[in-house]
């Protein structure tokens, strides 16, 4: 009898075979730890948590505990069982089947379109913090923001292992720049110039006035499960799970520095400024080393913003890609440039970023006078990263939920490869649904602007979320194919063992190339088993082996 693990294992995505042999294996535990720290911790954060005074170490702690500690378990135990590209979208399809799983894929895209226009407009606010009169002009940020999503086109279809190095140099120089955060509040203290906080503990004690800090922790460590969605580019298994215990461990340290460095070293007046992660600097160490320091500083974290721009960009890109290879998006989205990279879709995903720029701050202040330019670029950016984050929570609350799905309808799989306790899953599952709930719900009641009203916030945010939703939905419907041709299946099936192996591995990488740039389709697995999308090492794996 066909037992239900081997029943769905003939559903296996084409791209689950496909990927592997158009993609390279180059990404360490390193890199992945990079890319992580690329798409989850921005330091601006921290100012803005120090509005919560001494209780914002309380928030920063109930946020590592409740959401990102559980998704890191979710996601090392779904990255192990299904390790290929795609991350979310894989993970889903195989939990609810290929529609859930294109609409939580693009649930999970969404923000890399949107990601790559935040990532450029911090650049330029760190630029203006140097050079204050620089691009005030909405249409010359906007041609600005461009230019930084073109260089990170750029940089993301060159020869990836290129790109990751430069990628990992940013990364130890932006986390020299977040310790330099530390060590300013440490002068401060040691020099008694410290910020009048009011330390008591009782405003240690989170309180109704300051529970919106708790959403913004929230917000603030979204994107964990970003890095596998190069899945099959991860050169170990264990790499999974390691970036995830040591990505986390500097996520939490970095927050709670830079928070501790702003809060000690900076005037209360200031603290609630982005300029005041490099002031924490100049002002803690003090004197022109202080002042030398606070403008390397932030000359690595613009760097980090621009650089990060291509992170994003190389990382969304594989959603598309994978959903090329599987058809789900015309099947051109699925094809490798001569670096192995998947260039047209990052290609595909830069233009749209910079229509959405064009729109933001070129057409819209040009066109529409309700405002002057400046404020309607900001409203209207507001409202879209506003959607933004709240789509990317829907996304989170989605990978919980796969976790619970594919217990059960991979049980033996699920307990060979499993990371923890049952009972750990389900506690899990259910302090990141609340965590995600809440993320959801800070962006709609606190708006992020004072120019637009409650009312005008939730209804902007809440109309492009569900517009955005709702193509996802219409994209699915109209990219939907028949089966894969037989003929491409053949040229994927097992060799003839006289057949030398380097000789098949040419032939089938050049037949998927062909096919790729071809109207035809990718191979089917209908008829039989994924083997690498089950297989795993025999023994038991525990949170001790991370």
């Amino acid at each position: 009898m066909t037992t239900i693990e081997e029943s769905v294992a003939t559903a296996a995505l084409p791209s689950e075979r496909v990927a592997p042999m158009l993609l390279h294996k180059v990404l360490t535990t390193f890199d992945l730890i990079a890319i992580m720290i690329g798409i989850v911790l921005f330091i601006s954060n921290a100012p803005i948590m120090t509005g919560a005074g001494p209780s914002a170490y309380v928030y920063w702690g109930l946020g590592f505990l409740t959401f990102l500690i559980p998704g890191a378990i979710v996601t090392g135990q779904l990255g192990r069982m299904f390790p290929g590209e795609g991350s979310i979208y894989l993970w889903t399809h195989k939990a609810l089947g290929p529609f859930l799983g294109f609409f939580a894929g693009f649930c999970a895209w969404f923000p890399g379109v949107l990601g790559l226009v935040a990532t450029g407009d911090g650049a330029l606010a760190l630029l203006q913090q140097l050079v204050p009169q620089a691009l005030t002009a909405p249409w010359q940020q906007g041609v600005a923001i461009i230019a930084i999503i073109a260089f990170s086109c750029l940089l993301s279809v060159l020869r990836f292992r290129l790109t990751q190095t430069i990628i990992n140099i940013v990364f130890a120089c932006y986390a020299s720049a977040i310790l330099l955060v530390g060590v300013g509040g440490l002068f401060a203290l040691l020099h008694g110039h410290i910020a009048p906080v009011n330390y008591a503990p009782r405003n240690f004690l989170p309180t109704p006035a300051t529970f919106t800090f708790y959403g913004t922790v929230i917000l603030a460590l979204l994107g964990i499960e970003v890095p596998l969605n190069l899945g099959v580019e991860v050169k170990e298994e264990r790499a999974v799970t390691r970036y995830l215990l040591w990505g986390s461990l500097c996520v939490m340290v970095a927050y709670l520095v830079g928070t501790f460095g702003v809060m000690t070293a900076v005037p209360l007046s200031d603290q609630g400024s982005p300029a005041a992660v490099a002031e924490a600097i100049s002002l803690g160490i003090g004197g022109p080393v202080g002042h030398v320091l606070g403008i390397i500083a932030t000359l690595i974290f613009l760097s980090f913003f621009v650089f990060t721009t291509a992170v994003f960009n190389y990382t969304f890109a594989r959603l598309l890609f994978v959903s090329g290879l599987d058809r789900r998006l015309p099947a051109v989205m699925g094809r490798v440039n001569h670096n192995g990279v998947p260039a047209l879709a990052v290609l595909v995903q830069s233009a749209l970023s910079s229509l959405v720029t064009v729109g933001i701050f070129i057409v819209a202040p040009l066109t529409l006078k309700v405002l002057t330019p400046a404020d309607l670029a900001t409203v209207i950016y507001d409202v879209l990263q506003a959607a933004l984050t709240v789509i990317w929570c829907v996304s989170m609350a989605t990978l919980f939920v796969d976790v619970v799905v594919i217990r059960r309808k991979y049980r033996t799989h699920f307990e060979r490869l499993q990371l923890a306790p049952t009972w750990v899953f389900y506690l899990c599952v259910t302090l990141g649904v609340l965590a995600s709930a809440a993320g959801m719900i800070v962006t709609f009641t606190n708006p992020w602007t004072m120019l637009l009203s409650r009312a005008l916030w939730n209804a902007g945010i809440g109309g492009l979320a569900a517009l955005a939703l709702a193509v996802g939905a219409g994209v699915y419907w109209l990219g939907r194919k028949e089966p894969p041709s037989r003929q491409v299946e053949s040229q994927l099936a097992p060799p003839s063992a006289s057949e030398p192996a380097a000789s098949r591995a040419d032939l089938t990488r050049a037949a998927l190339r062909e096919n790729a740039s071809a109207a035809g389709s990718f191979p089917s697995t209908e008829g039989g088993t994924d083997d690498s999308s089950l297989s795993s090492e025999e023994g038991q794996p525990s949170i001790g082996d991370i």
